[in-house]
C-alpha cells in the first residue's frame, strides 16, 4: 500500500497495489495490520456505497458532529470523481483549507479523511460509484453540512461554468462561519 501525505495533515492518499493478469486484477483496499504498521489505526464500522448517474453531481460538504464524528476512507468503484476534504478543527493552522484528489476506478486511489474534516465530491463521469468506510455509524442527530460553494473556503470544483446537481440539503447548507465549532485542533494528526 502506497501512502502519500497531502497538504492537510492527517488527510492521506492510499493507493493499494493491483495484482493483475489476463482475468483482471486483485487489490487489497484495506488491511488493518498493514496500515497499523504504518501508524494508521482506524476501526471502520460501516461501509457506504452511492451511485451518481450524471457527471457534475456534487455531494457535500458533509460531516458528523461528536459524539458520532467519522473518519472516512473513500474510493471510486466505477467512473471518476474529485474528492475533497476541508479542515474544520478550530485552532488548526490549516482551518478552512481544502485539498482535492482525483479518484477513479482506473487509478485505484483512496482518500483517508480523519474526523474533524468536511467531506464532499463531484462526479466526473456518468454512473460513478463511490464506496467509503466510516469509523462510526450514521447518526441523523449528528448529521451536518457546510455549503459546497462557501467563498471563505473557495473550492475549485472544476465546473467550467456548469451548475452542479445538488440535493436540497446541500443547496441550503450554511456557511462554515455559521456553524458551531465541533472540533478542536490538538496538534499533529
Amino acid at each position: 500500500m502506497q501512502v502519500e501525505k497531502t497538504a492537510l495533515a492527517g488527510v492521506l492518499i492510499l493507493t493499494p497495489a493491483r495484482h493483475g493478469d489476463a482475468r483482471g486484477f486483485f487489490s487489497e483496499s484495506w488491511n488493518a495490520k498493514t496500515l497499523a504498521d504504518a501508524g494508521l489505526d482506524y476501526h471502520f464500522v460501516q461501509d457506504n456505497h452511492s451511485l451518481s448517474e450524471a457527471p457534475n453531481t456534487l455531494r457535500g460538504l458533509h460531516f458528523q458532529t461528536p459524539p458520532h464524528a467519522q473518519a472516512k476512507l473513500v474510493r471510486c468503484g466505477r467512473g471518476a470523481l474529485f474528492d475533497v476534504a476541508v479542515d474544520i478543527r478550530h485552532g488548526s493552522p490549516s482551518f478552512g483549507q481544502w485539498v482535492g484528489v482525483d479518484l477513479s476506478f482506473k487509478n485505484g486511489r483512496q482518500l483517508l479523511i480523519p474526523a474533524g474534516f468536511l467531506h464532499g465530491f463531484i462526479t466526473r463521469e456518468p454512473m460513478t460509484e463511490i464506496i467509503y468506510k466510516c469509523t462510526d455509524t450514521y447518526a441523523p442527530d449528528c448529521d451536518a453540512a457546510v455549503r459546497w460553494d462557501d467563498p471563505a473556503i473557495g473550492i475549485d470544483w472544476g465546473l467550467q461554468g456548469q451548475a452542479p446537481i445538488l440535493s436540497e440539503k446541500d443547496a441550503n447548507a450554511p456557511l462554515l462561519s455559521e456553524i458551531a465549532p465541533h472540533f478542536s485542533w490538538e496538534g499533529a494528526v
